[in-house]
């Protein structure tokens, strides 16, 4: 970089009219990429959802609703969706998206009685700020979602007000569903009542939609991994307008001058604008796509499993943000939900359904939670691995597991169909390979405080 005199003004530590070379902008531009990749997911993501006439589902299998709005599944996902990796078996979903700086949201939360549910409230980070749920004793009624330049009026009967960080909000309800058809006739009237709607069509009368009822939309079932979000070729462009709607946090106010005098660079500099294009196509081939794997997310236990430790809670941590984004986005926070990974025996090889492989819980040490657990399969896209079965997880919601005389629990992974004995501890793997995810709903203490880790993926 070289310097040229006269200059007026800083910007970021860089004095305005700074030469800023092709080199240089590259090498900025990779860290820029990273950090701004979950957030540009995030837009993308939402605005795929503005273009649903109304609520339903597309192609019969995938929630989408207008901005200010959320679509709920009446049962368990579908395995053939391909909308974001890595749902899961054991809860029913819904989700949408707001612009609460333009139209704040109104949630209608029923009462779930014992049953385990979670509303949960994303930024355009991806960082979750609400704490709406079974464990923290969320009350039934109307709460508001604002956003942070929304100064209007909050209208009677709204029981209270949460604060969203950017004007961008990702809204995700997950209630609880075991495997009998009775739970799931049971759940329909909950999930009824559970309606989310903009500020601008709440009439205060109480809500009421018959998800089981919802409109289908033509929209044909990818089969093969997520879509691409993020396109290296046109981040950049999209770049300034994130930053416009994204405030920094406290403590990132000179990253962001910093890219606004890169982005300042490459408009004035077709060198430095190629730059920066060029480095996002790579570091999205060398750094962004191998975080698709679990084994690079988060820190390594005992067993070989894999847990991130500050899901969903980021701050300036990044990578992980980066690496869930990519490989499995909109997680729940450490206290609602943690989260293991596996993609390894214990002998450090590769799972793969020509094998056969068992887990076992010792007496008493099936995953310690106050909400629930499950074991789910997924292909190497992160995604439901089909299988004649239709079974893609065990755990709470299977009422008919097998425990030993001493009380421990070995779930059989294998393609094959076990012996009668162990048929209903089956989880059916696919030919070829596969990943393991443990789930902890309302982790208790052992889990928290890291006492409690998976025990490892045996090989029989």
């Amino acid at each position: 970089m070289n310097r040229t005199p006269g200059t007026a003004r800083d910007i970021g530590g860089v004095p305005a009219g700074t030469v800023v070379t092709a080199e240089f902008a590259r090498l900025l531009a990779r860290d820029v990429y990273v950090w701004g990749w979950p957030i540009v997911n995030a837009f993308h993501r939402r605005a795929s959802f503005a273009a649903a006439p109304e609520r339903g589902l597309v192609g019969g299998v995938l929630p989408a609703a207008p901005i200010g709005y959320v679509t709920m599944l009446s049962g368990y996902v579908d395995p053939a969706q391909r909308w974001v990796a890595h749902p899961n078996q054991d809860v029913v979903y819904g989700f949408g998206y707001g612009a609460v700086d333009d139209d704040p949201v109104v949630l209608q939360l029923p009462d779930f009685g014992d049953r385990f549910w979670v509303c949960s409230l994303y930024d355009a980070r991806s960082e979750e700020f609400s704490r709406l749920g079974s464990q923290y004793g969320t009350e039934p009624g109307n709460y508001l979602v604002v956003g942070p330049r929304w100064d209007g009026r909050v209208p009677d009967g709204i029981r209270d007000v949460l604060h969203a960080p950017t004007e961008l909000v990702a809204m995700g309800p997950r209630v609880f569903l075991d495997d009998t058809a009775e739970d799931l006739q049971a759940v329909q009237p909950l999930l009824n009542q559970l309606v989310i709607h903009p500020l601008s069509a709440h009439t205060g009368e109480p809500s009421h939609v018959d998800w089981r009822e919802i409109p289908h939309f033509p929209g044909g079932a990818n089969t093969s991994g997520e879509h691409q979000w993020v396109d290296p070729g046109t981040f950049f462009d999209e770049l300034p307008g994130i930053l416009d709607r994204v405030p920094p946090l406290p403590g990132e106010e000179s990253r962001y001058a910093m890219m606004r005098a890169l982005l300042a660079a490459a408009g004035s500099d077709p060198a430095v604008a190629a730059a920066l294009k060029e480095a996002a196509v790579e570091t999205e081939a060398t750094v962004v796509a191998p975080l698709f794997d679990f084994r690079t997310n988060g820190t390594r236990l005992p067993g070989g499993w894999n847990s991130p430790l500050n899901v969903a809670r980021w701050g300036f941590d990044y990578l992980t943000r980066t690496a869930t984004a990519k490989s499995n986005m909109y997680v729940n926070q450490p206290e609602e939900t943690r989260y293991f990974f596996q993609e390894y025996d214990s002998l450090d090889r590769r799972l793969d359904g020509d094998r056969r492989y068992t887990i076992t819980f010792p007496p008493r040490q099936v995953p310690p939670v106050n909400g629930f657990w499950s074991l789910t399969l997924y292909n190497p896209e992160h995604f439901f691995a089909p299988n004649a079965l239709g079974r893609y997880s065990i755990g709470t919601k299977s009422k008919d597991l097998t425990y030993a005389s001493d009380g421990s629990l070995t779930i059989h992974i294998q393609h094959e169909r076990p012996s009668d004995e162990h048929a209903a501890n089956w989880l059916p793997a696919p030919r070829g390979a596969f990943e393991l995810t443990i789930r902890a709903y309302w982790p208790g203490p052992a889990i928290e405080d890291g006492t409690w880790t998976p025990p490892p993926v045996h090989q029989v």
